[in-house]
């Protein structure tokens, strides 16, 4: 056989290298894809939440001098009415919404403290409390 004369092409073991670590590759990136995207959501309910509670407190607690039973897009009008639905499409005071409202120590409507909280994926609760 002569010596010069030489196949040419990859071994089997040489693609099935290649090929595992693509698929390493492939799935490192959707794992980091699911994460910031998470981590996204979370981020819009830390907003939300923080929209929410500066409306409560520069808004409607300095006007009425009390905090409302419950809140919406009608008594908390300066906080865009897109923030009351949560990244998974659902509603303030809806089941299963990931932002919810507690009023404490309530009389005819009429509360003294309140609780926002925002449930995230990647971190713990997140809550607001009354100042006043």
């Amino acid at each position: 056989m002569n010596k010069t004369s030489k196949k040419s092409g990859f071994t089997i073991i040489e693609l099935v290298v290649v090929i595992a670590f693509a698929a390493l590759a492939v799935i490192l990136f959707f794992v980091q894809k699911i994460n910031i995207d998470a981590m996204d959501r979370d981020k819009q309910r830390k907003t939300a939440i923080n929209a929410m509670y500066y409306a409560l407190e520069e808004g409607f607690f300095a006007q009425n001098n009390y905090y409302p039973e419950t809140i919406t897009p009608e008594n908390l009008t300066v906080v865009d009415p897109n923030l009351f639905t949560d990244p998974s499409g659902r509603i303030l005071g809806e089941t299963g919404c990931s932002y919810t409202y507690e009023a404490a120590n309530c009389s005819d409507g009429q509360c003294k403290e309140y609780t926002l909280r925002a449930n995230l994926e990647k971190e713990d609760d997140f809550i607001k409390k009354n100042r006043n």
